[in-house]
């Protein structure tokens, strides 16, 4: 994992952007908003906070980011990259198949 900081206003993921990371809160706030309709402005959907996470869903679908998130407030971020995100959820589904068979 790599910490990151971000002052108010900057941009930690666009809308639309391939993604290749998964951001955990460490402390700070966050907005997330999303252009539902093209050419329309982005609608605020939540303020994301210390122990949250977010950008899961580009890494476990492969797809474009979903939204936009923006620091409001100065914020400091721990980073996972795609490949330790994909070797911790392997990882877990091994244990919990595991965890299946000896119950079996």
């Amino acid at each position: 994992m790599e910490e990151r900081k971000f002052q108010p206003g900057d941009t930690v993921i666009q809308q639309g952007d391939d993604g290749n990371e998964l951001f955990v809160v460490d402390s700070g706030e966050l907005d997330c908003s999303k252009v539902f309709v093209k050419g329309e402005d982005a609608k605020f959907l939540k303020k994301y906070q210390s122990g949250e996470a977010f950008g899961e869903l580009a890494l476990l679908y492969n797809a474009p980011r979903a939204a936009t998130i923006t620091a409001a407030t100065e914020s400091i971020c721990w980073v996972l990259d795609r490949s330790c995100f994909n070797h911790i959820v392997k990882d877990a589904a091994v244990r919990r198949r595991e965890k299946y068979e000896e119950f079996l």
